[in-house]
């Protein structure tokens, strides 16, 4: 879907329009690209070292290189299959800092549940800031009724599946209730644990630092360097969503970027040209994190 995305995208522009988006890349002030991936490793090590609390807190531990390299490579997996990475990350605690799987993937859970009450929190924020701008925007793209319906949809299937779990005796249900309670206790970790402000203050600064990085690129495009911070608050919040509900956003994030951009009189060629230097710059980072992990891991621990 995301290749068929970039051919739809990139087939209703012309050539002259192509070459212009080759002329963003060629004279962007690539100085602004590696400041804001220098301030987004900060945000990756401020995740691995945030880790340390909650698996305190059950009583394991694990070397800062390897919550890093895990961190590296959840990035690098839920490019694959979204949401995968989670995975991923719990069991390479498991293999080399023998944490059980359930404990650990419960740790991540709970650092998800903090994440997403922060994402909440930038979306009600930019929603206040640039609220008459998004209205007319919504009102036009997006019928009312299909979203009272989808949402009816979703609330039935959601209740149905909370009493199929309840009551259900289905052998393969009982061992998975028998998984989530591991699950549960890593999740509630974070909520007992006496470190838990040092571990929300990571949790802020972590957001800050997405939020930073996004800021920052602004600045290396003459057409998006005079955008209002209510304005990049709007594209980063569009962008994580794309992120979010994507395999790492590929074909949707630029795409993504250039549409929510164009409410804000900036032409699309700009606006998917930045875009791509966001995704692109952010993705070359992932990728090298998360292959080095790969390679290293087996390397520093090798009795593992």
């Amino acid at each position: 879907m995301g290749v068929f995305l970039i051919i739809y995208t990139y087939s209703q522009f012309t050539p002259a329009q192509l070459e212009e988006i080759k002329s963003y890349f060629e004279n962007a002030d690539y100085n602004y690209i590696y400041l804001s991936l220098f301030i987004g490793l900060t945000g990756h090590i401020a995740r691995a070292y945030r880790w340390k609390y909650t698996l305190s807190h059950i009583g394991y531990q694990s070397p800062f290189m390897i919550k890093f390299s895990a961190v590296c490579i959840t990035y690098l997996m839920n490019m694959t299959v979204p949401r995968s990475g989670e995975v991923s990350r719990a069991l390479v605690l498991k293999r080399y800092s023998n944490v059980p799987f359930d404990k650990g993937l419960g740790t991540i859970i709970s650092e998800r549940v903090v994440d997403l009450f922060l994402l909440l929190f930038c979306v009600t924020g930019t929603i206040i800031l640039q609220f008459s701008t998004l209205q007319d925007y919504l009102s036009k793209n997006i019928p009312y009724q299909n979203l009272v319906i989808y949402g009816i949809a979703c609330a039935l299937l959601m209740a149905g599946a909370i009493l199929f779990y309840i009551y259900s005796k289905n052998k393969w249900l009982l061992k998975l209730k028998e998984k989530i309670s591991g699950l549960v206790e890593g999740t509630l970790s974070v909520f007992k644990m006496p470190n838990k402000w040092p571990f929300l203050l990571l949790s802020v600064y972590i957001w800050f630092t997405y939020v930073l990085m996004f800021y920052v690129t602004i600045y290396a495009l003459p057409e998006t360097a005079g955008l209002s911070f209510g304005v990049v608050c709007v594209a980063f919040v569009i962008g994580s969503l794309a992120i979010t509900f994507s395999n790492g956003g590929f074909g949707v994030y630029p795409a993504a970027i250039a549409g929510i951009l164009g409410l804000y009189a900036v032409p699309k060629v700009a606006g998917t040209a930045f875009g791509w230097l966001v995704w692109t710059s952010q993705t070359g980072m992932i990728v090298c994190l998360g292959a080095l992990s790969f390679l290293l891991l087996p390397l520093l621990y090798r009795h593992k």
